[in-house]
């Protein structure tokens, strides 16, 4: 049989027209992928569900983004969007963040999010999900919306290291993960061994909350590693 014997709905080049019809053998769709605790076989993007993260960088390199989504049934129902490196890119975050939720992955996926490297982490992150790599593909129903705070901690600030070192006049700690750092401690061979910080998000929550300014910062200090038993101290900004 031929192809002027069915009626196609596309046109066909006079080569395929001329062709006879070869029966196809394997109908068993998709390979399953895993999704919230389940095995599921996605055929459209309403199939796919899960929280899951993608990094994407600008063309010059010059900044990057970590988006995190958490999509239920094919639709963003939650994004946190986290930049680095760029000033301008946390005003494109701020405009990302209001655009993604309620939208489909495929929307999302086609959509301009301001900045080339959220598009690039919208882009990675699908790949994630697509393929069934998500962070919640073994969790059972997955996870509940507003989640994503998770990585953000108690007072809701982003994980942030800055750090900055010099072959004449070696390395200085300006931002950890407990907070900005004051100051850094250093043995008798003038090497770190720990550090003073002050967590930012406690002290303005002490602060929002009443406590005066003075107390808030000295309570919101603390300190890691051995850096109480350096012989000398020094302001990483200006030492």
């Amino acid at each position: 049989m031929n192809c002027e014997s069915c009626h196609c709905q596309y046109a066909y080049s006079h080569e395929v027209e001329r062709m006879c019809t070869v029966a196809k053998g394997p109908h068993h769709g998709p390979a399953p992928i895993p999704e919230e605790g389940k095995w599921v076989l996605a055929y459209d993007i309403k199939d796919i569900s899960g929280l899951t993260h993608g990094v994407g960088y600008c063309a010059p390199q010059q900044g990057a983004c970590k988006l995190t989504l958490n999509v239920k049934n094919g639709i963003i129902e939650e994004a946190l969007v986290e930049t680095i490196g760029c000033s301008g890119m946390t005003h494109s975050a701020a405009m990302a963040a209001e655009i993604l939720q309620g939208k489909t992955l495929l929307e999302a996926l086609n959509t301009d999010l301001v900045c080339d490297a959220i598009n690039v982490a919208m882009r990675e992150l699908f790949l994630q999900i697509a393929y069934g790599r998500s962070q919640t593909a073994f969790s059972e129903n997955g996870l509940p919306i507003g989640a994503s705070l998770e990585d953000l901690g108690k007072h809701l600030r982003s994980q942030v290291g800055t750090m900055f070192g010099t072959k004449a006049k070696g390395v200085r700690y300006l931002e950890m993960t407990e907070g900005y750092v004051l100051s850094m401690g250093l043995d008798e061979n003038n090497e770190v061994i720990g550090y003073k910080f002050i967590n930012i998000g406690k002290m303005l929550d002490a602060i929002k909350a009443g406590v005066p300014h003075k107390e808030a910062f000295e309570n919101a200090i603390g300190t890691y590693g051995r850096y109480d038993e350096a012989v000398k101290y020094i302001d990483p900004r200006k030492e």
